[in-house]
């Protein structure tokens, strides 16, 4: 079962008539969004306030409406984005933290932070990310531009916030593993050059778990996406 399964469903009932709904981006199993952006067409004359309240008074508690705008018909979730901005969530401890067993990854590390920061500078700006990518086949370009890459620390939680004009499969996923390769010594920080422009996916570091990674944010222009 798909969140998008789960949601056509409910608009439809709501709506009263049968409607598919376009998502801003496709996701691996598994991966979580603090803000998820979909269109749908409808031929009913429901006003916004009440589509949120009533598709929430049908959605199960793991699926909310934040939000709903009339739009352009030309309007289309996916390709009418600039931009968007992910999390992941690393949880630094020996001991597991039994209320984040599915929205962090357990690391029992402690991380080197400064060496992450090191390597993530690399990142940012325009590059050819070919070798942070899963599966390139599907695309016609693995050109993106990374317009911020932070990592913030505060106990025993780490956040990378990662903004960008678009990403490739597993990018973020991949991103995070070499950044954690880094860390552990396995990866030098002065190698990421090196490993961006050999388009090599061996060159780069593990994947990391995707129950770590959130889509947070999604841009449908520029004032919001460098406001």
């Amino acid at each position: 079962m798909t969140v998008q399964e789960v949601l056509e469903s409910k608009v439809s009932k709501v709506l009263n008539e049968r409607v598919g709904i376009t998502g801003c981006s496709r996701t691996d199993t598994g991966v979580h969004a603090n803000q998820f952006c979909f269109n749908v067409k409808t031929y009913s004359d429901i006003r916004c306030l009440g589509f949120v309240r009533g598709v929430n008074g049908e959605l199960p508690d793991d699926i909310s409406i934040l939000s709903c705008e009339d739009a352009p018909p030309d309007f289309h979730a996916r390709f009418s984005c600039i931009g968007k901005e992910y999390i992941y969530r690393i949880h630094c401890s020996e001991s597991k933290d039994p209320f984040s067993a599915d929205l962090a990854l357990h690391y029992r590390r402690k991380p080197d932070l400064d060496r992450m920061r090191e390597a993530a500078e690399y990142l940012k700006g325009t590059h050819d990310f070919a070798a942070f990518c899963a599966d390139c086949t599907n695309v016609s370009t693995t050109v993106r531009t990374i317009y911020s890459l932070d990592i913030e620390n505060s106990g025993t939680s780490v956040i990378m916030l990662v903004k960008g004009n678009g990403f490739l499969y597993n990018m973020i996923r991949i991103i995070a593993g070499t950044l954690l390769d880094v860390s552990e010594g396995r990866i030098d920080p002065q190698d990421m050059p090196d490993i961006l422009d050999s388009g090599d996916r061996l060159r780069a570091g593990r994947t990391a778990m995707a129950h770590g990674l959130y889509l947070n944010r999604v841009f449908y222009s520029e004032s919001e996406l460098f406001g």
